[in-house]
């Protein structure tokens, strides 16, 4: 019987899920690991300025990187607290993460050992009682007899469930030897089995309903959302759409999980805030089929989502409703495909307008660069096979209504929406981009109050090789936060940077390496779109664009007027 260490044990796991990249930061309690990454043949380090960072980073690989995971190496502590904030967003936003950390060694936690990055008082499970609110499943390796069985298990919750997973790692147990046979059998990504009676009861039901609807000339449409990317299930829903030709929306945070080029594409739907058109659309259909629906206030135009439970069809990762039933363990990703085997395209194929979708630019006389032609303007730049990742506030809500060509995957943090998050998450997206060969360029929309938060990354990009083109919105601070509350309050004011100079200082000295510019009209930005050296992003560019300060995207504006729990004062 061959054997292994146990940290390859956890590389040659990694290898065998495609992982080309882990997110972090060296410390004392994992450098004994790390050279075991950093001497790997495939599973390359990258090394983050923080460990913040480097969670936002394994974030936005794993969102790109659909079928496989990202992962973060941190150090006890300092260094696991630090990246906290990233795992809960993960969690939050449904995407599979796994945070090993490098821990003092078996001997030392039995003793308490009064260590540095401990609290003191001898509690070595306080981390630990931290990860677990924000992680699916946790693992601890204690010992060489259950290592692997202890790796497989979270590996295995962490692909089923799409959520992140914390594991330790003692440092004298990482050189440990175990037998390496287990690696031998693949781990299980799929859902366990739908139960056969419960899908059998549950298919029937929704073919008689939809056949129903069909023949009394009713409109069944098709609402997709973020869990249909989540859970794998873009091919069943790609085939149930153009199978039936049902007219199909998406939410906001379902954007380019549906081809907006495809002919029965509708737009987006956020309940009140959508296009009355769509609006109406969606909610007189006779029966709406909701896949893998996230009901979160922005993502439902703040709960206005006006759907009747006696019109919906939901279809969940490990369960379906139709109407007021419920059927446990009835997972879409094996259910799909039986009913678009099942169901005829729809009778009723009518053309379908995009109303909320355009590229058209609005008819404003002077040069200022507004959100209204911004986003408009930037859609015509887009390419196929780009990836565009939207920071939290106007540069999501601006790019929720524009289209996006064939192959493009939009990428953005709508529900936990932790400022700063799209660096890093960029630079986890440009990497997976580019391991995977989507052929497209990556593209950060941001702000530059944002951005202040989480800049170091672009550095890390340079030293990498990375080309992003940044579009950074100076619009003298927090925007989204004005729209909310204090327009004219202080603490929605930031520190204007030297922005042309910031690649340079991050690590691109002498210039050679990157681009940037910054535009102040209309004409001066469209010039630059429309450069071919520009738009093919060869090397690294950051785009200052000079906006006014109050000014924000429709959405944005209708939304914060609109209210939540959040900021209803």
């Amino acid at each position: 019987m061959s054997s292994i260490e146990i940290g390859n044990y956890i590389l040659a796991r990694l290898e065998q899920l495609k992982v080309r990249r882990m997110f972090g930061v060296p410390g004392d309690f994992n450098l004994g690991f790390l050279d075991l990454v950093e001497d790997h043949s495939t599973v390359d380090w990258v090394g983050n300025c923080n460990e913040l960072n480097s969670a936002y980073a394994a974030d936005g690989y794993a969102r790109v990187h659909e079928t496989s995971l990202g992962v973060v190496l941190t150090t006890f502590g300092v260094g696991e607290l630090s990246a906290i904030n990233g795992i809960a967003g993960a969690f939050s936003e449904i995407v599979p993460v796994l945070h090993i950390v490098g821990v003092p060694s078996t001997t030392q936690q039995k003793a308490k050992a009064l260590l540095h990055h401990t609290l003191g008082d001898g509690r070595y499970d306080a981390y630990t009682k931290a990860a677990e609110q924000f992680t699916i499943a946790q693992g601890h390796i204690t010992d060489k007899e259950t290592a692997a069985a202890q790796i497989d298990r979270v590996l295995t919750e962490c692909l089923i469930k799409a959520r992140p997973v914390y594991l330790t790692l003692p440092t004298n147990l990482v050189y440990e030897k175990i037998p390496a046979d287990g690696l031998e059998i693949p781990l299980p990504r799929a859902q366990p089995a739908n139960d056969a009676d419960a899908e059998n009861a549950a298919l029937e039901e929704i073919v008689k309903i939809v056949g129903g609807a069909e023949v009394e000339g009713g409109d069944v449409v098709i609402l997709v959302d973020a869990c249909a990317i989540r859970h794998d299930a873009r091919k069943e829903v790609d085939a149930l759409v153009r199978k039936t030709g049902f007219p199909v929306y998406v939410s906001p945070m379902g954007k380019t999980a549906v081809s907006e080029s495809y002919e029965r594409f509708g737009g987006i739907y956020m309940g009140s805030i959508s296009h009355p058109d769509v609006k109406h659309k969606v909610e007189s259909a006779k029966v709406i089929l909701s896949i893998g629906s996230i009901k979160s206030d922005f993502n439902t135009g703040n709960f206005t989502y006006s759907i009747p439970t006696a019109r919906a069809i939901e279809f969940h990762s490990d369960h379906t409703k139709v109407f007021h039933a419920t059927f446990p363990a009835v997972g879409m990703k094996q259910l799909l495909p039986l009913l678009t085997a099942r169901l005829q395209p729809t009778t009723n194929a009518v053309s379908v307008p995009n109303f909320n979708l355009n590229a058209v630019l609005p008819d404003e006389s002077n040069s200022i660069i507004s959100q209204a032609w911004l986003w408009p303007r930037l859609s015509h730049f887009f390419r196929p096979h780009d990836v565009i990742v939207a920071e939290t506030g106007t540069s999501n809500f601006g790019l929720m209504e524009v289209p996006m060509p064939e192959g493009a995957l939009f990428v953005s943090q709508m529900l936990w929406g932790s400022i700063g998050w799209a660096v890093g998450s960029t630079l986890g997206a440009a990497f997976a981009a580019r391991d995977l060969g989507f052929g497209g360029r990556t593209i950060l929309c941001i702000g530059d109050g944002s951005i202040q938060l989480t800049v170091q990354e672009l550095s890390v990009m340079l030293r990498h090789g990375l080309t992003p083109i940044i579009f950074l919105l100076n619009n003298a601070g927090y925007t989204i936060e004005r729209c909310i509350r204090g327009p004219e309050r202080k603490y929605n004011d930031i520190s204007n940077w030297k922005w042309t100079k910031l690649l340079e200082v991050l690590g691109d000295l002498d210039g050679v390496e990157s681009r940037s510019y910054t535009v102040k009209t209309k004409a001066e930005l469209s010039a630059l779109l429309d450069t071919p050296e520009f738009a093919n992003g060869k090397k690294m560019q950051l785009v200052e664009i000079m906006m006014e300060k109050q000014d924000a995207p429709r959405a944005l504006k209708i939304q914060t007027a609109m209210g939540s729990g959040s900021y209803d004062f």
